[in-house]
């Protein structure tokens, strides 16, 4: 662990790193900008890993930082909402609050999280836990109960969640607005609450950042201002010099030594902020170009890895390729799409890896409980036996006895994960 403070007295600004490296590899970087003109803070986390880092934890949730300033009163409102960490209940008196988002009449500096009950009147997700995780960074607003639905959905003209869906809308119109169904299987609340959570994390990382509110912005600034303080130092050396000509020789190439040594940190940190620049622009044009719309649109599942989705999309279009007869035109736009779309394809790959690790009267050691962990199995022990579920979604489960009965049990189990999960 170490702690950074830099003063940049010209603007009235403090900036501070803190850097933690945990036990299994991760490292986490927290900058705080304080600007005591404007009275802004910037906070912003940033999580990297080691070459050794264990298994990567998907998982993300606010500074605790966050909830000091908001236990001892530092926040300001979002216009008529507090910036809490707990949930704010839509009930009858405060139902205009919730409208107002849904209709668009109303925009907050935050994104709206809007949880509402499930048809048994229950909430889809852990709504504290979920709103604690995104302190800071978005209000969270839950339906008090079912008996609210049918006036909400007369007031913005049915355009509401409902039935345990949740709504996430942006400040940003064209970000446009997020709807997450509720489904009911086991661990379903665990993933629907990370979709939410994502979302709203990665519209935050979108955000453009004055340079002054970030750690490497002040540093430039600090070293261009003390690059311009050696040149008057340097002029004044040169005036000296008719009274005293050593001296002043001997001072201007110790000051012309510091100006190249900080022309050079300067240089180099305009070349990471410029290449950090670019790659956030990359990114927000792949977001927003309006130019290359997709052929088909992702509906609500998502990724469990990188390309999952994409890599079975392609696979079911290969699989299809000899129905159509060769210069059909089928035929034609299936394989430009799949030549345009190339990803690597892991699904032999991993059904091969799941068979060999399988195969056999094996019992479950430890070191076949890491690889399908890699694999993305979540493992829960029930007696005699291992449940297995497909990257914690309750719809992809398999059971595995701890001590197989025969030779032939793994690989039966292997078949059919791969058949229903690959």
């Amino acid at each position: 662990m170490w702690l950074a403070i830099e003063e940049y007295r010209n603007q009235n600004i403090t900036a501070v790193r803190y850097e933690k490296t945990e036990a299994d590899g991760v490292v986490w970087d927290t900058d705080y900008i304080m600007n005591f003109s404007d009275m802004k803070m910037s906070i912003q986390l940033d999580r990297s890993y080691l070459e050794k880092a264990l298994a990567i934890d998907p998982s993300f949730s606010t500074p605790h930082f966050i909830t000091l300033l908001i236990e001892h009163g530092y926040l300001s409102d979002d216009r008529n909402l507090p910036i809490l960490r707990k949930p704010v209940f839509v009930k009858e008196d405060n139902l205009e609050i919730l409208i107002d988002v849904i209709n668009g009449d109303t925009k907050y500096r935050l994104p709206v999280v809007y949880i509402s009950k499930t048809y048994y009147g229950e909430d889809p997700v852990d709504i504290w836990r979920l709103a604690g995780r995104l302190k800071g960074v978005a209000h969270v607003l839950v339906e008090e109960g079912t008996y609210l639905n049918t006036r909400i959905r007369q007031l913005c003209n049915d355009k509401n969640e409902f039935y345990g869906a949740i709504g996430v809308y942006f400040p940003n119109a064209t970000y446009g607005h997020r709807k997450y169904m509720y489904r009911d299987y086991e661990g379903a609340d665990i993933v629907l609450s990370e979709k939410v959570i994502r979302s709203v994390i990665q519209y935050s990382n979108a955000q453009m950042m004055d340079k002054l509110y970030t750690w490497q912005g002040v540093n430039n600034a600090l070293l261009r201002d003390r690059l311009s303080s050696k040149g008057v130092e340097l002029l004044q050396a040169k005036i000296e010099k008719d009274r005293v000509v050593a001296e002043s020789d001997e001072l201007i190439e110790s000051v012309d030594e510091d100006i190249q040594s900080l022309k050079k940190q300067v240089e180099a940190l305009t070349r990471a902020n410029k290449a950090l620049t670019y790659e956030n622009q990359g990114l927000r044009a792949k977001m927003s170009n309006a130019d290359n719309m997709p052929i088909l649109f992702l509906g609500e599942e998502e990724d469990f890895f990188q390309d999952d989705i994409k890599e079975i999309l392609l696979d079911a279009l290969e699989s299809v390729l000899s129905n159509y007869v060769s210069q059909s035109r089928r035929k034609d736009v299936l394989q430009d799409i799949i030549a345009s779309n190339d990803c690597k394809r892991r699904v032999a790959e991993r059904g091969e890896q799941l068979k060999n690790l399988l195969k056999g009267d094996k019992t479950m050691s430890g070191s076949i409980k890491r690889t399908l962990q890699d694999m993305g199995f979540v493992i829960t022990e029930e007696g005699k036996h291992c449940k297995l579920t497909y990257y914690g979604d309750g719809r992809y489960m398999a059971t595995l006895a701890k001590t197989p009965g025969d030779s032939r049990s793994g690989m039966n189990i292997a078949l059919e994960i791969i058949k229903m999960m690959f």
